[in-house]
């Protein structure tokens, strides 16, 4: 059994898709379609950068998912055919929605450039700020959250993996737990380059703003079920799927239990459309599985032998 996952903000580079568009027709046209959809040159910023620009959150938000829609459409795969489930890693469920049909391409860039822009404008830049804890899992990471906030929002963002957890929340709480985690048990507090503190209590209007733009572009039922970042269950409803959307966006990325929930259904091969970064998170949650990165030509044509 397979499942075909997403990746999310952070897989961005420039260069990112100019093999891919060089050798595949449907990827050019993926790429084009975003273009015209946002009004915007999007694959040139992914192509040439600044990668100052690419990464702004409004920019990097649909840019990989165009990456990874170009991907799957290059590879011929029909995830109604081939898959079990999709997942994605926050916006990475964007990416799964729209291969599974839930959204159009063109609709699901749009959705995204709203959404990079209400999170980014939901926290003035400086107030907010995130931390990857290594070396704990998700009740340690609990405990440092709560005692570091000290009457500030400090959250659980990111359950990545057994040994990695993502905090978000205040500037100053998140200073403290940087400060802090090593004597509380982590091995290490690694503070992340972003512009916001994404997915907690912070996000609300962002999360507001989402509710309305999602319901003035509904998603349809998926051709495959999507394991939800907020229930780490399958969804295969419309109205389940555009309510998890709206609570992703302050809501915990429970990405561990969704691996080991598609696992335990037995998936055994997990294959990362676009990325090559929670791939290797399938392998530190489930050892045993197949994890499988498709960035390349060399990828899809290696990867088409073996399904």
């Amino acid at each position: 059994m397979y499942a075909f996952i997403f990746p999310g903000q952070g897989s961005q580079k420039v260069g990112m898709g100019v093999e891919l568009a060089q050798a595949s027709t449907a990827a050019r046209d993926t790429f084009a379609e975003v273009d015209e959809a946002l009004s915007q040159r999007l694959f040139a910023l992914m192509a040439e950068g600044p990668a100052d620009d690419l990464t702004m959150t409004a920019n990097a938000q649909p840019a990989i998912m165009a990456h990874s829609i170009a991907v799957l459409r290059a590879s011929g795969i029909d995830l109604a055919d081939k898959a079990a489930f999709v997942a994605g890693h926050s916006l990475g469920e964007y990416s799964a929605l729209c291969g599974a049909g839930s959204f159009g391409l063109a609709e699901t860039a749009k959705l995204l450039r709203i959404r990079g822009n209400a999170m980014q404008e939901a926290v003035p830049v400086g107030v907010g700020a995130m931390a990857a804890l290594l070396g704990v899992d998700i009740a340690k990471a609990q405990e440092i959250a709560e005692a570091c906030a000290e009457g500030q929002v400090c959250e659980v963002a990111n359950d990545n993996d057994p040994g990695q957890v993502v905090l978000s929340g205040h500037a100053d709480a998140i200073a403290r737990v940087v400060e802090r985690a090593k004597e509380m048990g982590a091995k290490r507090a690694i503070l992340l380059p972003v512009s916001a503190p994404f997915h907690c209590s912070l996000m609300r209007p962002a999360g507001d703003r989402m509710a309305v733009a999602l319901s003035e572009h509904k998603p349809v039922a998926p051709s495959v079920p999507l394991v939800a970042n907020v229930t780490a269950e399958a969804s295969s409803e419309a109205p389940a799927i555009l309510s998890q959307l709206v609570e992703q966006v302050t809501g915990r990325v429970r990405w561990r239990e969704s691996v080991a929930y598609m696992a335990e259904q037995g998936v055994t091969h997990f294959v990362e459309v676009g990325g090559k970064v929670v791939a290797p998170m399938v392998k530190k949650i489930v050892p045993d599985a197949q994890a499988t990165s498709l960035v390349t030509m060399a990828d899809l044509e290696a990867f088409a032998k073996e399904i």
